[in-house]
């Protein structure tokens, strides 16, 4: 056996490290619709009600099983405004990169945006940064949804 072929038995070259595209475009479109709500731009007043469902990402066994028993679901939508336009309750923006870099919506995330749909949530898939812009300027132009009728909770502690 040559030294050449017991070397690529046992060392391989590296992996190129994986490149987070979602997470990326995520970040920057977080930037932007800061940056608009800084500008005074309409679509900007939704930065301080959006927030990110950390759902994905690598975990081991136990961290994940333990999430899970708290209250984690497969398939939440990776950003939800709670505000409430267009007659809607809300809204779930299911987001992926930009193609070609997107990844392939899951069963779960498609089941989860029908669910959300069925309860009065405005549930869309955005796949790259551009669209999702255009989704949020939308929403944002929508009239605010005005609730006609609440019930008081008698049960928890006054905040």
């Amino acid at each position: 056996m040559t030294v050449t072929a017991t070397r690529s038995r046992t060392a391989r070259a590296p992996r190129a490290p994986r490149v987070d595209h979602e997470g990326i475009e995520q970040m920057v479109l977080i930037r932007w619709l800061f940056g608009e709500q800084q500008r005074g731009m309409p679509v900007g007043d939704l930065y301080d009600v959006i927030y990110h469902v950390p759902n994905g990402g690598q975990r081991n066994k136990k961290t994940a099983a333990d999430l899970k028993r708290q209250g984690v679901r497969s398939g939440v939508s990776d950003l939800v405004v709670m505000e409430g336009r267009g007659g809607w309750l809300g809204l779930y923006l299911e987001f992926k990169a930009t193609p070609p870099n997107h990844a392939a919506t899951a069963a779960s995330q498609r089941e989860w945006l029908e669910k959300a749909d069925r309860r009065g949530y405005c549930a869309v898939l955005a796949r790259g940064l551009e669209e999702a812009k255009a989704v949020l300027r939308k929403y944002a132009g929508w009239e605010p949804t005005i609730i006609e009728q609440r019930q008081a909770m008698p049960h928890g502690t006054k905040w």
